[in-house]
């Protein structure tokens, strides 16, 4: 009986816990608070939420009143809310597939063009990612798949709505993407220099050069071709993406003054140093070649105060320490 006693005391907190202790309690209370709203009641009640950033309390009110009025007066306006609601608060992919809803759901409504733009957005958030808010790390170095996405979402934007009032951030920001897009592919490509595959960085490079003109990736592409097809024994393409690196940019760093080419020797293989074959690898690795000229060519790397910048903006130390919910 003693050793009951303590257990089915445990068992009657265990179960009451949650109550007795507030939890579960909120929830419920916020459900019966808007039980008997109207629509118009529903609405003021969400408008008060955003007003006040409160976007969880915003989102959980939306998504009541599309359940008690699915086809009411409110509810097309509120399914855009939520599509906001759900960005401010941070949670990119319920925002996306909310505006996917929308789109398909109300092609034709005035404002869908909104609902891409949030859609954009969303993605364009979520490939900074929480970690790239409040650490100075390299974007480009990142699965572009939120990238892509967010390129997407806009250029249908542009492409269904060019009149839109958010046409102009749009085109800015995928000028911003196409950058991003471009530099992740050099970083492959050097990557393919250190794995020995040459034909791979080789067709890296030549995608920068065919399908992001006009980004400042597009002078690291050239340069990837010139060394790959020169380690693949292609020297007459070799030479030919030199002349063409030599036209458009006569600056580059791996050109001397005569606008001749460093090419790099191949280090892969048997023809890498001794000690870095007895030692498998652990000491006297050749360094392969890599190509990133960011600072030359792209205004937003470029050094400030004589130092260079490895991240794609500047950022203050209040924006750092409130993890970027402040800039």
């Amino acid at each position: 009986m003693r050793i009951l006693t303590p257990l089915c005391l445990c068992l009657t907190l265990s179960i009451t816990g949650c109550s007795w202790m507030g939890f579960g309690d909120d929830e419920e209370e916020k459900k019966s608070e808007t039980e008997n709203y109207t629509e118009r009641q529903f609405y003021e009640a969400i408008e008060k939420s955003m007003r006040a950033n409160n976007w969880q309390r915003a989102i959980q009110t939306l998504q009541a009143l599309e359940a008690k009025y699915p086809f009411g007066g409110y509810a097309e306006q509120a399914q855009l809310n939520l599509i906001y609601a759900y960005y401010r608060s941070r949670d990119y992919q319920a925002a996306i597939a909310a505006a996917d809803r929308f789109i398909r759901l109300q092609p034709q409504h005035p404002d869908v063009d909104y609902a891409h733009y949030l859609k954009g957005l969303a993605a364009f958030s979520e490939s900074r990612s929480f970690v790239g808010n409040f650490l100075p790390t390299d974007i480009t170095k990142r699965d572009p798949g939120a990238a892509r996405e967010s390129f997407a979402a806009f250029n249908q934007l542009l492409s269904r709505y060019p009149n839109s009032p958010y046409a102009a951030d749009a085109r800015k920001r995928m000028i911003h993407l196409r950058n991003h897009l471009a530099r992740y592919e050099i970083h492959v490509a050097n990557y393919y220099f250190k794995r020995g595959a040459y034909l791979a960085a080789v067709n890296r490079g030549k995608y920068v050069v065919e399908s992001f003109q006009k980004t400042p990736a597009v002078a690291d592409g050239l340069a990837i071709m010139a060394q790959g097809y020169f380690l693949l024994g292609i020297q007459d393409l070799a030479d030919d993406a030199v002349s063409v690196l030599v036209a458009n940019y006569p600056d580059y760093p791996a050109l001397d003054k005569d606008g001749n080419f460093n090419f790099r020797e191949d280090v892969s293989g048997e023809k890498r140093p001794w000690v870095n074959k007895l030692s498998f690898g652990l000491i006297g690795n050749p360094e392969a070649p890599g190509y990133d000229t960011r600072e030359i060519y792209n205004p937003v790397y470029k050094p400030k105060h004589g130092k260079g910048r490895n991240v794609e903006e500047e950022r203050s130390w209040l924006s750092i320490l409130t993890f970027g919910l402040f800039d």
